[in-house]
């Protein structure tokens, strides 16, 4: 029998993971519904359509299709060889597959969003916590299945959303103690560019070579673009841009000479400009005009985000934008949305790296009582249960055995308090209690026992 594996790309957790997990969700989820947000959840697959071409070309190709049921049909053989060679070309074909694992929980949204525009009070905010799934090439904070935690809001065209959703991100990152850098763009800049370059047709070929920047480096990207097509003015341009620098304030004067009137690039500046000038309490959060920051997706229309924890080695852990016309992919045009999403997995990496955990957060028990004897266990148990109903983590050891097993078995699990009732104890309606951590030992009533923990 071969050895047990899992798939590549994919995580056992176990509880003290799941622990600290469940901190950095509860957190985020917290924070979601501080600012207003409402949950949602939506199905793991997607009908095919619904996802492909909402990605871009590179997006696309690292989504995991479902073949369909009844592929082992003798009688349709030749035929779905056929399929598959159309599929092997990069082609889809309904005979093979129609439904596909959910790249990320934006299209969903704006799914759902379509399908129920008439019943939703509008603006819509909501929250959604579930995992995605990527055709990806499994690395060091890149899986093949991750969660993702996002807030969108849709119907309001306000830049008081973008400014909301970047103080949120700020509060969640200093709840959990992380700095981090959130930086900002605006896509309306990047079509300025564009325009700049020759024309707003360029605007994909552009934001998909800069958005990597930071994996391949300047040189390679303007190889990149040379191969799309560009002329070397055009990437001279383009070097200049990429190479602004400096304080908030210089890069958006250097940002405005670059561009001159060109005016997507002045309502993109403007934008930026509010955001970075509102009352925001960033806390140990840095806000940064980056410019270099392009995000690839197709559906982006305004500001983006993308945030990276500072002293990390670590990509970015947090992303988003504006997109105005995402529900009209699915037949209800001119809904104005902007989102973030938080990635949980990278998060969860970084406060492991630095050491950021709570220490509190890897318990789950907080009081063991020792098996001593049948007439023992049963008043353990009883004051176990009364534990429990005072929203107090207990266990009673599972059977009667040596001390020493029973305390190593405390020590493993990290349970700070052990209660011994033994025959003199049961007797005199007393327990011994004992902190683990330091040591100290003493005896109390029976009926003391709550008021001790509390």
């Amino acid at each position: 029998m071969s050895k047990p594996t899992i798939p590549q790309g994919t995580r056992d957790f176990n509880a003290a993971i799941v622990q600290k997990r469940n901190y950095i969700f509860n957190t985020i989820r917290t924070v979601f519904e501080l600012y207003g947000f409402e949950p949602l959840e939506t199905p793991a697959m997607e009908n095919l359509e619904t996802l492909m071409g909402k990605y871009g070309e590179e997006g696309d190709k690292l989504i995991f299709k479902i073949l369909n049921n009844g592929l082992d049909n003798p009688a349709k053989k030749e035929q779905l060889l056929a399929d598959f060679d159309k599929i092997l070309s990069g082609k889809n074909n309904k005979g093979i597959t129609e439904r596909a694992l959910r790249y990320d929980l934006t299209i969903p949204f704006a799914r759902y969003v379509a399908m129920n525009y008439g019943s939703l009070t509008l603006p819509y905010k909501r929250y959604q916590i579930q995992p995605v799934w990527r055709a990806d090439r499994p690395q060091k904070g890149r899986y093949r299945e991750f969660y993702q935690c996002d807030a969108d809001v849709v119907g309001s065209n306000s830049l008081l959303n973008e400014i909301e959703l970047t103080s949120l991100y700020a509060t969640v990152f200093n709840r959990l103690n992380l700095p981090v850098s959130i930086s900002i763009n605006s896509r309306k800049i990047l079509a300025g560019l564009a325009e700049v370059c020759g024309g707003s047709n360029q605007l994909i070929n552009i934001t998909i070579a800069i958005d990597k920047l930071d994996k391949i480096g300047l040189e390679k990207v303007k190889e990149e673009l040379v191969t799309r097509g560009l002329s070397n003015e055009q990437i001279n341009t383009i070097e200049q841009y990429l190479l602004i620098s400096g304080t908030n304030e210089s890069k958006l004067a250097q940002l405005k000479k670059l561009l001159g009137n060109n005016e997507n690039g002045l309502a993109g500046i403007e934008e930026i400009e509010q955001v970075l000038n509102y009352p925001i309490e960033t806390g140990n959060c840095n806000l940064v005009a980056d410019f270099t920051l392009a995000r690839g997706l197709n559906y982006y229309t305004g500001i983006i985000f993308e945030v990276k924890a500072i002293g990390a080695q670590m990509g970015s852990i947090g992303g988003g934008g504006r997109y105005d016309d995402l529900t009209g992919l699915f037949g209800v045009p001119n809904v104005p949305g902007v989102g973030i999403s938080f990635g949980v997995d990278r998060i969860y990496d970084v406060l492991e790296e630095l050491k950021l955990f709570p220490e509190a957060i890897q318990r789950s028990t907080k009081i063991l009582f020792f098996n001593l004897g049948k007439a023992e266990c049963n008043k353990a148990f009883e004051l176990m249960q009364q534990l429990r109903q005072s929203g107090i983590a207990s266990e009673l050891f599972h059977e009667q055995t040596k001390l020493d097993k029973q305390f190593k078995y405390a020590e493993k699990k990290s349970i700070p308090y052990i209660v011994i009732i033994g025959t003199k104890e049961l007797e005199e309606g007393n327990c011994n209690i004992k902190n683990i951590e330091t040591g100290e030992q003493k005896t109390i009533s029976q009926a003391q026992l709550l008021q001790e923990l509390f």
